[in-house]
Order: C-alpha cells, then structure tokens, then sequence
C-alpha cells in the first residue's frame, strides 16, 4: 500500500434523505486498506449549514483527506476551500457551478418514469415516499437495505436546492467521477455533463443511484484510486 495509507482519512459525506449508515459498506473495507474513515454527518437545512458541517469534520482531521460524496453531497464537498483535501469523489453526485444551484443541474434532463414526484411538507422539507427508495433510489438493493434506507431517512430542506453554489473545488482540485448508467433520480445524461465539466476521470457502471449498497467494490476501488493518484508526503505530514 501506498504512503497514503498512513495519515490518509476518507471523509464520507452522504446525500438528501440518507445519514452516514449508506456508506456501511465501505466504511470497513477502507479501514481494512489502512485508510482511516469519518462519515461526516449533514443537516440537510441549507447549502451553507451542510457546507458548514463539513468543515467542522475536516478540522478533526490531519494529514490528507479524500473527500467522496453521494448525490447532494457532491455539492457540498465542492465547497471545501482546506489545502489538505487532496481528491473529490463523485458516486453518481450532483456538481453545481459558481452560481448555479443544485436544482438547476438536477433538472437539466428529463425524469425517469420511475423518479418519485416530491413536493415539500409545510416545514418546507422534502420526504422520500417508501416507494421512492424501491423504485428509483436504490432499485438494484436488496430489500433489507432499501427498508433500512427508508426507515432512517432524513429530510432535506428545499433551502439545499435553492442556495447559490460557490466557486467549486472541483475546479482547483483532482476528481473522479462514478457514472451510474441505471440511475433513475439523476438522469446518466446529467451525470456526463456534470463529470465532463469537470474534467473528472470517469468511471461509467451499469448500477442505480446508490453503489454504495448495491456495488460497494466499485466506490472502494475508486476512493482507492483516488488516493494513490494524489498521495503527496507533504500532504501527509500536515
């Protein structure tokens, strides 16, 4: 194993209606290839706040961080500005421009037929009906993981979607990208421009919006490999 593996930290950042329990496949396998692993938790109120979480959880860092992130987490690690955030992973996540928000890239395509139709309660947050996770969030999940999903969901507020990005990360820093072909919440099509934009080394699968559950191998492999193209020994000293 590489320099990384000794001071590197995988910081796991999950998406809308998720907590850190989505990466419970992968948590260990990391751990296991001596990468230390913190599954930073969200708010899911705002932009700003969730950018704010995470920079609260990189302070608990030292050494280099790989920073990955599942769907809406995508464009909350691209807010990160700390010099020791070495690579930004992608798992099938969304990556505003400056400006833009988050539901401006995520309508930029045509729905899939099977995509749950959402609109917010009063509080002004947005829930995942039950069928949401079976149909299009993780169709390719056993039933036990798409129960758990659903049971542990966490709302997010329309004020995550509507906030302005920042200046992204993505456009200083090295990323990959996994392509989810049989996405059904964010359109593949989407997906390659997003990833394109950013000049992120691609890797395009035939798995639905959550790898994490239903091929975790593929997000190891990636993170793996994210960290051996951008281990520097003075990253890891700091």
């Amino acid at each position: 194993m590489n320099a990384f593996a000794h001071n590197a930290t995988a910081v796991l950042v999950h998406g809308a209606w998720e907590d850190g329990s989505c990466w419970s496949n992968v948590v260990l396998p990391l751990q296991r290839r001596r990468l230390k692993v913190i599954c930073a938790p969200l708010p899911l109120t705002s932009l700003s706040d969730d950018a704010a979480a995470l920079s609260r959880v990189l302070e608990r860092t030292s050494g280099a961080v790989i920073l990955a992130a599942h769907a809406y987490g995508g464009a909350v690690i691209a807010t990160t500005r700390a010099d020791r955030v070495q690579a930004l992973v992608y798992i099938a996540a969304l990556a505003p421009d400056e400006g833009e928000t988050v539901a401006k890239v995520f309508y930029r395509d045509e729905s899939h037929p099977k995509a749950p139709k959402l609109s917010p309660d009063k509080h002004g947050f947005l829930w995942m009906p039950e069928e949401g996770f079976d149909q299009a969030v993780a169709h390719q999940a056993s039933t036990e993981q798409k129960n758990i999903l659903a049971a542990v969901q966490r709302p997010l507020a329309l004020r995550c979607i509507q906030e302005p990005a920042p200046a992204p990360a993505w456009k200083v820093k090295p990323s990959w990208y996994l392509l989810a072909e049989e996405d059904r919440m964010i359109n593949p099509k989407t997906q390659r421009f997003m990833a394109e934009r950013m000049r992120a080394s691609v890797q395009s699968e035939r798995v639905d919006h959550t790898p994490m559950l239903s091929a975790p191998e593929l997000v190891i492999d990636l993170i793996l490999e994210a960290a051996r193209e951008t281990s520097r020994p003075e990253a890891l000293a700091g």
